[in-house]
């Protein structure tokens, strides 16, 4: 099984800091050196799609730009890019879901993959007029997807939950192809739900010992009712060509975060309700110290961002070979970030994609122009003495 690697869209903000947000953390604008503007996006964007990631993943919540509208301004800065779009399906109604993702399908050529987010934090759901709890939500999400999915297949659906009704919803056109769908969360209610409606089960980075107990649980719910999943993972990466250059910029990026901020985001997280940003929190505890957590695997960013916040910091070599190890445990789809993201997507193009291709365990999306080359980065490669992917 091939890898799937996809970038992320900083629809908060980007920096050469860490930008935070999300599960009640707030942005903070000193951090903000990039406004999320098409032009900047539109950089990232064409930089993944030259690079060779399939997608980008852009996040949803009040604390970024809207997802659907920022990736459909994008569409035509890039030829064949794939777009995540995150969204909650609590806010909208699965009849304009289904109709805006097969809307999407035929203006976009096929572009658009979904991740769909329950909602983790209760007091940000009631900004939207969400009044249900957790529990409740989940039980909405399924009954969403059974609508949803539905009305891809052609169906006319009459439909009567606990939380959604239609009745005679139908699409007059269908998607083609149908969009895939991605999920995570941590709870039992989330599981269940991946394992009866989605395609892919996203994690957040941690330990391998605890990624593979998840897919195995996931695994066991889907097998129960003759289904089977892909998996796929959420990380930050900080690679160079060379260990000691790698970790100097994770320090870089520590010694940037004000203990004051940090004490005040960790606050905030621990008032989230999410059991995936409950065990994110587990692994540093909000301490500086101690932040690898498994070789190459550093729990650093968590301190300052909500959601996502385990980065592999490596050599080159190193982060392939972390990324093989997951590979190893089913990992099949791996969604990236790192901060500046442009920059970034470039070190991890050109530096670990080479030299996974070489193991066999990636190969360019179809339609990709040209192989990502092998040489330095251009951010910081002087003419006289480029840089070597190669180098550990």
């Amino acid at each position: 099984m091939a890898i799937t690697f996809h970038w992320f869209l900083p629809t908060q903000g980007d920096s050469r800091g860490i930008v935070g947000g999300g599960h009640g953390a707030a942005v903070h604008s000193a951090w903000r050196t990039r406004e999320p503007g098409t032009g900047y996006l539109a950089q990232v964007a064409r930089a993944a799609e030259q690079l060779g990631f399939a997608g980008v993943l852009t996040p949803t919540g009040a604390w970024c730009e809207d997802a659907w509208l920022t990736t459909a301004m994008l569409v035509n800065s890039t030829q064949r890019l794939k777009f995540l779009v995150a969204f909650r399906p609590g806010l909208l109604s699965p009849t304009l879901a289904a109709q805006m993702a097969s809307t999407y399908q035929r203006l976009s050529g096929g572009r658009l993959l979904l991740n769909v987010v329950t909602g983790g934090e209760s007091a940000e759901q009631r900004t939207h007029g969400d009044f249900l709890d957790k529990d409740a939500r989940y039980a909405r999400t399924d009954e969403f997807l059974d609508i949803v999915t539905r009305l891809w297949r052609g169906e006319t659906v009459d439909f009567t939950g606990e939380h959604l009704r239609v009745e005679q919803a139908v699409l007059h056109r269908r998607p083609d192809p149908r969009p895939p769908l991605y999920f995570g969360g941590s709870s039992p209610a989330a599981l269940e739900v991946a394992a009866r409606r989605v395609d892919t089960y996203l994690t957040w980075g941690e330990p391998p010992a605890a990624v593979a107990a998840k897919i195995e649980r996931v695994s066991a719910l889907a097998a129960d009712i003759g289904r089977s999943l892909r998996f796929g993972i959420r990380l930050h990466v900080i690679t160079r060509d060379t260990a000691k250059e790698a970790w100097a910029e994770a320090d870089r990026l520590l010694s940037r975060l004000d203990p004051e901020t940090v004490r005040a985001v960790q606050t905030g997280l621990r008032r989230s309700e999410s059991e995936g940003q409950r065990r994110m929190l587990a692994l540093h505890n909000g301490r500086r110290d101690k932040l690898e957590i498994y070789p190459n695997l550093w729990a650093g960013v968590g301190l300052a961002r909500g959601g996502a916040g385990t980065a592999l910091v490596g050599s080159h070599t190193e982060v392939a070979d972390r990324i093989a190890e997951y590979h190893r445990l089913g990992i099949g789809e791996f969604i990236l970030s790192g901060y500046p993201h442009l920059e970034e997507a470039y070190w991890f193009g050109e530096g670990v994609l080479p030299l996974l291709r070489e193991r066999g365990l990636w190969r360019p999306p179809a339609g990709h122009a040209a192989d990502p080359a092998p040489g330095g980065v251009p951010f910081a490669a002087s003419a006289t003495a480029p840089l070597t992917a190669r180098s550990s």
